[in-house]
């Protein structure tokens, strides 16, 4: 490419811009759906930006100007300024501690004027370029646990610190980095040792800790006895089965109860646990030693109100039946009876006005999406780009699947948005900023030597 005149055009993945545009403009009329009022007047509703979906379109203008900014930028620097932007992201989410602005029981934002900035949001960008910068440097050996750890370091930073904000939601989005990295050769034992961190989890929610214990002392005792053969012959498969009776009684025990009692707020504890319809067991007080019939019902009006968000949710969405009631017609979306319809639950609009095609439809766009930065990954000549759309990748798939579960009463309530589509300034900034700076690395991979 001739850098003293670069072609915005050359080498562009068209599909991915026309996938994102398609995107963000659906969300705009999702958006606008649910706050469309018959007394409202369009052009002026529109252009006062007191509208949810006016102001999406002016943030999707803007988004559009950085969009043409990036893919005219020298690919190059993405790779140099890696380290520093990184650096740059975790002394802005440092920032919040001081000067941030509590929204919704969570002081993670900076107000700008204009919008509100949310670090945590803005720094998976950073990181995704961080992490590959990593990988892909000459001297990194990623058989070797330190290299395996400092990777660890860049991609966990920040979720630290977002737990230290009371963002566990967005804190979740970056284990989606396991994904590059399971992809440039991280162990299996680590994904096998994940994979059984969330099935004790799950195991947590549905019995009680004392009763895990003693289960898995007895699982332990039965192993070791009938295997006491081999363990003769093979002296490690004691420590083996030591080590996984170690393991789970110590998660069980002591990790899951200080994960709700100290990581988790209250009220996403109780929501966890009220999806497999048992209190949470880490209260002072649960409903197996409430006294009275006022106590039972007043902790039964609290789950409720609890779960408010998500019930409301699946009645809109299955309102919509196969065919949906048809743009502007929902009645459960319009009528606000489904809470941030316009943020984390616009799905509920998908699915109350287009119905199960609807839905199904964006489901298989956001797929495509997939699939297509999945072979955008596959065919880039360097490490860095790999690493970066698998990054990419990851944490779109993550927002897409976690967003749509606690929409239809699968996962609890964690403030995920949905890609593109959800209401906000720093959720769209981010994505734009993630899709079209791969889409710019990809333009530019013959440029790269192998």
């Amino acid at each position: 490419m001739n850098q003293s005149n670069p072609t915005i055009s050359k080498g562009i993945d068209w599909i991915m811009v026309w996938l994102y545009v398609m995107l963000v403009i659906f969300g705009i009329i999702c958006i606008y759906s649910v706050e469309y009022k018959s007394t409202d007047h369009f052009l002026q509703t529109l252009t006062g930006f007191k509208k949810n979906y006016s102001k999406q379109l002016f943030f999707f203008a803007g988004c559009s100007v950085l969009a043409i900014f990036i893919l005219l930028t020298d690919s190059k620097l993405f790779t140099a300024t890696a380290n520093i932007s990184y650096l740059v992201g975790i002394v802005l989410i440092l920032a919040t501690f001081v000067v941030g602005k509590e929204i919704k029981g969570s002081k993670s934002w900076i107000p700008l004027g204009f919008m509100n900035l949310q670090p945590v949001e803005l720094c998976k960008i950073f990181t995704a370029l961080a992490l590959s910068k990593y990988l892909s440097m000459p001297e990194t050996d990623f058989r070797k646990p330190k290299s395996q750890l400092i990777a660890a370091a860049i991609a966990f930073a920040p979720l630290l610190l977002s737990i230290l904000q009371g963002e566990t939601g967005l804190a979740l989005v970056y284990f989606s980095f396991l994904i590059p990295m399971y992809r440039e050769g991280l162990p299996p034992g680590y994904l096998i040792a994940g994979v059984s961190m969330a099935v004790l989890l799950v195991v947590s929610l549905l019995f009680r800790t004392n009763t895990l214990l003693i289960a898995f002392a007895i699982i332990a005792i039965l192993v070791f006895y009938f295997n006491r053969r081999q363990i003769r012959r093979n002296n490690r498969l004691l420590f083996i089965i030591i080590g996984a009776w170690a393991f789970s009684s110590l998660f069980v025990g002591i990790v899951v109860p200080f994960t709700f009692k100290h990581v988790f707020k209250k009220y996403q504890a109780d929501r966890i646990f009220s999806m497999v319809g048992v209190d949470n067991p880490f209260t002072e007080k649960s409903t197996a030693n409430l006294n009275s019939d006022e106590e039972i019902k007043a902790k039964q009006r609290k789950n409720d109100q609890q779960n408010y968000n998500v019930k409301q949710s699946k009645i809109a969405i299955g309102s919509g039946g196969l065919t949906g009631k048809g743009f502007l017609k929902g009645t459960q979306t319009r009528g606000d009876f489904v809470p941030e319809q316009h943020t984390d639950f616009i799905f509920t609009s998908v699915g109350e006005n287009f119905g199960f095609i609807g839905t199904s439809i964006l489901m298989l766009v956001y797929l495509g999406f997939l699939l297509r930065i999945v072979k955008i990954a596959e065919r880039q000549r360097s490490v860095f780009s790999r690493v970066y759309a698998y990054s990419v990748a990851g944490i779109m798939f993550f927002h897409v699947a976690v967003n749509i579960c606690v929409t239809i009463g699968l996962a609890p309530v964690i403030g995920i948005t949905l890609p593109l589509m959800s209401y906000g300034g720093s959720s769209l900034l981010t994505f734009t900023i993630l899709i079209f700076i791969l889409i710019k690395l990809d333009a530019d991979r013959q440029m790269v030597l192998r």
